[in-house]
């Protein structure tokens, strides 16, 4: 086995069990066959009524040694004795989660670790660790035979089984110099709510309470936990109290192990084929991103970039890899090592100086090197409120990752940038030390999110008609009487400069029409792009007029406020051709009434106005 050390590099192990005899509970020591100095007959404890306690303190880091202890009988003799042989005193970990930490990844072919990193397997054994450390097959706590309805799973496939752990006591040893020991506690397919440390008072019949009691029977002292888990929260209920639950967890984890500074490192989930909805996913995702600002001595380690082994497991080199970042994360809590977890820094708009455009410069904090990718740099996306994504292309430029897009540059504030969108994502950004960007998202670029519709792409329009000048007087058309086709542009621009063109240098108008449905009353904005003089009006009633109107077309260059109520309304506008120099229009609605906390919930919290055409 391996005992926790403590201050000053030795063991300081309580532990107990049960017994026939009454009296002072001693120790002898040996390594390579020698008594260690003090370690001859020592007293570490007593017994009575059944049950012994003891305290092994002073065995200094490395071993292993084998442990004597007997209880005093009559005359001095012993009683009765126990022997403990290969015992190792370094750094201890709890193991938790779910099943990509009880792992389902195949393991042949990977790297062996060293015999000094053990495992505590869950038929509460210890051996030099070799997946799969959960042997759930033999798992001696009720709660393993509870989940699977009521008896143990059968053993896996030859060459299945790996996690991270074997990797994560690996790396800690060859960096740290002293024994790993790994307590599994892990079991596939849990959600928080069966990991509530409420349960705890059912023993070895919940998740909390098996843990626990196996702390308590290595010592009750342990360096810091991993954990993986989240996928079972993925779902719309579980997700939106993810972060509590977690704070509750950790909170109880510390008090029970005496420890308020306990370091965990917990992995963000990574990715997943055929989920379905995708938004909770990426909300649990994001949450645990932000989990190491929520909780002190806490880091979260990306796996979205890893391999697979099925829909959602990740492969046995893709947990190799995995456990080799939880070490280095771990070693940052632990003070060993000065590296940052890779952090979003901010978003900087930056107009293109050849086409105009908006690129999206996002920068990121902690980055070891510089950013890189084996081939294009994929995983970044910046999205609207209905999902439509703009990124055509990303290039890394040392810590930051450059979005380029289509959009004007007064488009892009309020949009949404995300890493690892959705479920199944293809992200293969590092940094130079083979660290993941982790999946973030949504984050609102420039401040508040906005709720706006896709353009207007399909509309009712007149023929060119005699001109009104500059509008001014130009009164809003009867729509049942002007004659109106319906004509669908299919793009955001709605552009008739050929029909302009064509009747140049004549001055004509022509209108366009849409009609809305609203669910319920709303605060709206219409927001028109033009290259003419413009009038506007909702349901006959004048919004917007630009009686100077010129190019370029830009979206939204007129924003015009309007509140309707439930129920159908129809919107025409009035664009002059200017002596063929106009264009046409952009058209969209934004609404105004809706809190922030729905528009990043998504479209799905909210109504927004149906475009009827």
């Amino acid at each position: 086995m391996v005992l926790q050390r403590v201050k000053g590099n030795v063991s300081d192990a309580i532990f107990s069990g049960t017994c026939t005899s009454t009296g002072a509970l001693k120790a002898r020591v040996t390594r390579d066959g020698k008594t260690l100095k003090g370690m001859a007959g020592v007293v570490v404890g007593k017994a009575a009524r059944g049950k012994f306690d003891g305290r092994l303190k002073g065995l200094a880091v490395g071993g292993p040694y084998d442990v004597e202890l007997w209880i005093e009988g009559a005359g001095g003799k012993p009683a009765e004795k126990l022997a403990v042989s290969e015992v190792l005193v370094g750094d201890v970990w709890i193991m938790g989660g779910q099943s990509n930490m009880q792992g389902c990844g195949r393991t042949a072919g990977l790297p062996k670790a060293d015999s000094n990193v053990r495992a505590f397997y869950m038929n509460d054994t210890w051996g030099v660790a070799k997946d799969p450390i959960h042997n759930m097959w033999l798992a001696v706590d009720q709660v393993h035979a509870d989940l699977n309805g009521g008896a143990n799973p059968p053993p896996p496939a030859k060459h299945w089984g790996a996690g991270p752990g074997v990797s994560f006591g690996d790396a800690m040893y060859r960096s740290t110099g002293v024994p790993q020991g790994l307590i599994a506690c892990g079991h596939g397919g849990t959600s928080m709510a069966q990991w509530d440390p409420a349960l705890k008072k059912l023993g070895s019949r919940s998740l909390y309470g098996a843990t626990i009691r196996r702390f308590r029977k290595n010592g009750s002292k342990v360096a810091g936990i991993g954990w993986y888990q989240g996928c079972s929260d993925a779902n719309k209920d579980a997700a939106a109290v993810y972060t509590p639950r977690m704070k509750k967890l950790v909170a109880a984890f510390r008090r029970d192990c005496r420890n308020p500074r306990l370091p965990i490192v917990v992995v963000q989930i990574g990715r997943v084929i055929g989920w379905g909805e995708s938004t909770p996913w990426n909300s649990v995702q994001d949450q645990q991103r932000l989990l190491s600002k929520a909780i002190p001595q806490c880091r979260v380690v990306p796996a979205v970039d890893l391999p697979l082994d099925d829909n959602i497991h990740l492969s046995g080199p893709g947990q190799w890899t995995l456990g080799q970042r939880m070490a280095k994360a771990m070693l940052t809590l632990t003070g060993a090592s000065r590296e940052r977890e890779i952090t979003y820094a901010g978003a900087e708009v930056v107009k293109d100086p050849m086409f105009g455009f908006a690129n999206v410069a996002v920068k990121l904090d902690g980055v070891i090197g510089k950013l890189q990718a084996a081939g294009s740099p994929r995983g970044f996306e910046i999205t609207d409120n209905t999902g439509t994504a703009y990124v055509y292309r990303v290039d890394l430029d040392g810590s930051r990752a450059m979005l380029r897009t289509c959009l004007q540059p007064g488009e892009v504030n309020g949009r949404l940038l995300h890493y690892g969108l959705g479920t199944n994502p293809s992200c293969t950004i590092t940094d130079g030390s083979g660290r993941s960007i982790p999946v973030m998202g949504p984050i609102v670029i420039g401040g508040k999110p906005v709720a706006v519709t896709p353009y207007v792409t399909k509309l009712r329009i007149s023929d060119l008609l005699p001109s009104a000048g500059k509008l001014e007087s130009l009164a809003c058309p009867d729509t049942s009487t002007v004659k109106l086709e319906v004509r669908d542009y299919g793009q955001a621009f709605c552009n008739r400069h050929e029909e302009f063109a064509a009747r140049t240098p004549d001055d004509v108008l022509a209108y366009y029409a849409c009609r809305i449905a609203c669910a319920e009353p709303m605060k709206l904005v219409v927001g028109l792009g033009y290259d003419g003089p413009v009038k506007a009006w909702m349901d006959g009633k004048q919004i917007a007029h630009d009686p100077a109107g010129i190019n370029p077309a830009t979206i939204d260059k007129l924003k015009a406020p309007v509140a309707v109520a439930a129920g159908e309304h129809e919107l025409v506008v009035a664009l002059a051709s200017n002596h063929g120099r106009a264009w046409g229009v952009f058209l969209r609605f934004h609404r105004t009434d809706v809190p922030a906390r729905l528009i990043k919930k998504g479209p799905d919290s909210y109504a927004m106005p149906e475009i009827l055409g």
